[in-house]
């Protein structure tokens, strides 16, 4: 795997004023060469020696001005330049300024197969657009923070349930030797192991716990864990990544759904499972309200209670307190035995 080293890039303001004082020169020489030629033409005379040496050194100097030109090259905040010598990887200045390098230093890389790969931003969402498909990667690597919003995807959970899953990915390029030579093209590597390591990530949890659950049961699930989800998904893209010399900043589950397909079943599976846990609340209340009734009317001596009378009353009072709808009092006027 290669590496990524620094390197160092001479700045380009003193090269500048070289390559344009040689611009300069290359044209005078080029016009005397051009002026005495002409004017030993006119005059029938040899043409002296100067002449041609002014017109060949002109042009010399033109052309290499014109090959040292191709030298110059800037870096925005954020971005890095790696340098690459015929086929031989030189080293990646990350520093933001204007620089002069080796105008043999490569501007872009091709496929080995001699096509061109495509540098596109993996935002588009499409990293096959066909105007791009002429261009080869290029050796300017952005640095800043991307964000991958990946589209729905259908998978299993660990129960075999089918779901709808999406993850949102925030990442940045950290080793630009490893991103450019190590894989064919690192935006289109991140998309595809993103929905790799999205689909595993599914496939170990499960929705959400099941109705035969205990209470104390401590297992991780999809819907009731969104953080420890998070930070499972962010170790399996760092693990799948790090070939490509890119690093996860944040990874996080966007939507999160069973599919359409049973989608109706565990929306009535839930409203059933709200309905028991509500009932079981509402009567463990009761059940300690009616106690403490009995209690305090036996231990006031404001009412015997026989054991048919207690049966009676906590019968009245868990109509009362669990009932649905409001209770409507019965009165007797008789004797409770009549």
């Amino acid at each position: 795997m290669t590496v990524e080293k620094q390197a160092r890039a001479a700045s380009g303001w003193p090269m500048l004023f070289v390559t344009l004082a040689a611009y300069a020169a290359s044209v005078w020489g080029i016009v005397q060469g051009i002026i005495i030629l002409a004017s030993a033409e006119e005059s029938g005379a040899p043409a002296p020696v100067a002449g041609p040496a002014l017109l060949v050194g002109g042009i010399v100097l033109l052309i290499v001005a014109i090959i040292v030109s191709c030298g110059f090259f800037s870096l925005q905040p954020g971005q890095a330049r790696v340098l690459v010598l015929f086929g031989s990887y030189v080293g990646t200045v990350r520093e933001s300024g204007f620089y002069w390098a080796n105008p043999f230093y490569s501007n872009s890389l091709g496929t080995p197969d001699g096509g061109a790969s495509i540098d596109v931003s993996l935002e588009e969402g499409n990293p096959s657009v066909k105007a791009a498909a002429a261009k080869a990667l290029s050796t300017k690597v952005s640095l800043r923070a991307r964000t991958l919003n990946g589209d729905r995807l259908k998978v299993n959970d660990k129960m075999g349930n089918p779901i709808e899953i999406a993850t949102v990915v925030v990442w940045h390029v950290a080793d630009t030797a490893k991103a450019l030579f190590d894989v064919d093209n690192y935006p289109s590597f991140v998309a595809m192991q993103t929905e790799t390591a999205l689909r595993h990530v599914a496939s170990i949890y499960a929705y959400d716990h099941m109705e035969d659950d205990d209470a104390t049961n401590q297992s991780i699930t999809l819907r009731s864990n969104i953080e420890e989800v998070s930070a499972s998904l962010r170790e399996e893209l760092d693990r799948r990544l790090s070939p490509a010399g890119v690093s996860v900043d944040d990874a996080r589950l966007t939507h999160l759904a069973y599919a359409p397909e049973i989608a109706q079943a565990m929306l009535r599976r839930q409203q059933a499972e709200a309905i028991i846990a509500a009932r079981k609340k509402i009567v463990e209340g009761a059940v300690s309200m009616v106690d403490m009734a009995l209690k305090e009317l036996s231990d006031g001596g404001v009412v015997e209670f026989d054991e048919d009378r207690k049966a009676v009353m906590a019968s009245n009072l868990m109509v009362v307190l669990c009932g649905e709808s409001e209770a409507q009092p019965v009165l007797n006027t008789g004797s409770l035995y009549q």
